[in-house]
């Protein structure tokens, strides 16, 4: 069972990266199931119209998740009521439009895979207790009880939170990837119990910016210069950043996690 997760996905750049090379990637790698984070995909880098999540699916993604993005787009809080395959975090406040986790099945139609989508509380936006909500969601996605396979998104600001989240789920997930900070990190590891891991997994955007933002008008916004604008995606050529995990059929664990960087100014 190979595994694709792609970290957020920030503007035009980013969805014309995916177009080029989702399609490839999943024949190459033999891709079983695709993730993808979707929250920063509008052509302003706020939010996921439905266009850019209907277009994903059509491309051959699975499920995608989000972050503190995800109700900038006011049509969102409507289409996820009706469409599961895209989540918004858990631990938003009770009552929050949507799901975030769910069981779906991968591309052959043999298995059944668990997705869930955190959100951390350091630096973020008000949400519920995570490790709290991540406790209550474990007893519920169990592996090689109702899953064969789990996924986690942790969106999140700092390492340390993501890390705990990582060795929380370890033995339980068949992955702990975190997003949000548009950065990929060098720590892509198998835990001690099995469980693939990487702290953040970069975005899938132009690399020559500001974490995905035109890197004059963020300057300009830093220097709080008066002629500066609200951030807005660059438009060079994007990059496709994530990770493929190779899982073991009968564990639902990990056999190999292996950071995929394609095209633009990241790809070595």
């Amino acid at each position: 069972m190979n595994i694709l997760v792609l970290g957020d996905l920030v503007g035009l750049s980013g969805r014309e990266a995916l177009r080029k090379n989702l399609a490839k990637i999943i024949k190459d790698y033999q891709v079983d199931f695709t993730v993808i984070n979707g929250e920063n995909s509008a052509d302003d880098g706020h939010g996921i119209p439905v266009s850019a999540a209907k277009e994903f699916f059509s491309l051959g993604v699975d499920v995608i998740t989000s972050g503190n993005h995800i109700w900038d787009k006011e049509e969102t809080t409507r289409y996820i009521e009706t469409e599961n395959r895209l989540l918004r975090p858990a631990n938003l406040v009770h009552g929050s439009p949507g799901n975030g986790y769910g069981i779906f099945i991968s591309k052959n139609k043999k298995f059944k895979v668990g997705v869930i989508n955190l959100m951390g509380n350091v630096f973020m936006r008000k949400t519920n207790d995570v490790f709290k909500t991540a406790h209550e969601i474990s007893k519920k996605i169990v592996l090689k009880k109702n899953v064969d396979f789990s996924i986690i998104d942790f969106h999140g600001e700092t390492a340390s939170e993501k890390m705990a989240i990582g060795h929380f789920f370890d033995g339980k997930s068949t992955c702990v990837i975190g997003t949000h900070t548009h950065v990929p990190t060098s720590d892509t590891r198998i835990l001690i119990k099995g469980t693939a891991y990487q702290t953040d997994i970069g975005m899938c955007g132009d690399y020559n910016s500001v974490i995905g933002f035109n890197k004059e008008n963020s300057l300009k916004r830093f220097f709080k210069e008066k002629d500066a604008l609200k951030h807005f995606p660059a438009d060079g050529e994007g990059t496709l950043s994530g990770v493929i995990v190779e899982a073991n059929k009968d564990t639902g664990l990990a056999k190999k996690i292996s950071r995929l960087i394609i095209g633009g100014s990241l790809e070595k």
